[in-house]
C-alpha cells in the first residue's frame, strides 16, 4: 500500500467527481484521490494496478458496467476483495442499499446535495476506515 492513503471514486458524472475530489482535498489533504468514469474502466485499472486504493467510493448508475456489477467483480477477485467499498449514489432506494450490503459494500451514502454535507459524509467515512 502507499505511504499516503489512496481513494478511488468511480462515477460517470464529472460534476459529482469534481465536488467529491474537492471535498476530499479539503477534509483529508494527505489522501490521494483518483477517479474512473465507469465500472469497466475501474476494473481494468484495479486488475493491472501495482498499488491498490485503500478505499473505493462507487456510484451505482453508470454505463458499460454499473455499480452492482462492478462491486460483484471486485469482491469476486481475491486480490481486490479486501478493498472496502462504499456505495456513493443518488439512489434513496432501500432495495439498492440492501443489495449493496449483500454484495459486500461496507457503507451506503446517498449523494448529498450541499458541499458541506459532502465534506461531512466523506470525513465520517474516512474516520471510520483505517488508515484514514
Amino acid at each position: 500500500m502507499n505511504h499516503n492513503p489512496t481513494l478511488l471514486i468511480i462515477d460517470d458524472d464529472p460534476d459529482d467527481v469534481e465536488l467529491f475530489m474537492e471535498a476530499v482535498s479539503l477534509v483529508a489533504p494527505s489522501v490521494k484521490c483518483i477517479s474512473m468514469q465507469d465500472g469497466k474502466e475501474a476494473l481494468e485499472f484495479l486488475i493491472q494496478a501495482t498499488s491498490l486504493p485503500n478505499l473505493i467510493f462507487l456510484d451505482l448508475n453508470m454505463p458499460r458496467l454499473n455499480g452492482f456489477q462492478c462491486l460483484k467483480e471486485i469482491k469476486r477477485i481475491s486480490r481486490l476483495s479486501i478493498i472496502p467499498v462504499v456505495i456513493y449514489s443518488t439512489s434513496k432506494q432501500v432495495e439498492d442499499e440492501t443489495e449493496s450490503r449483500k454484495l459486500g459494500a461496507i457503507e451506503f451514502i446517498t449523494k448529498p446535495t450541499h458541499f458541506e454535507d459532502i465534506c461531512r459524509a466523506i470525513k465520517k467515512t474516512l474516520r471510520a476506515n483505517k488508515p484514514f
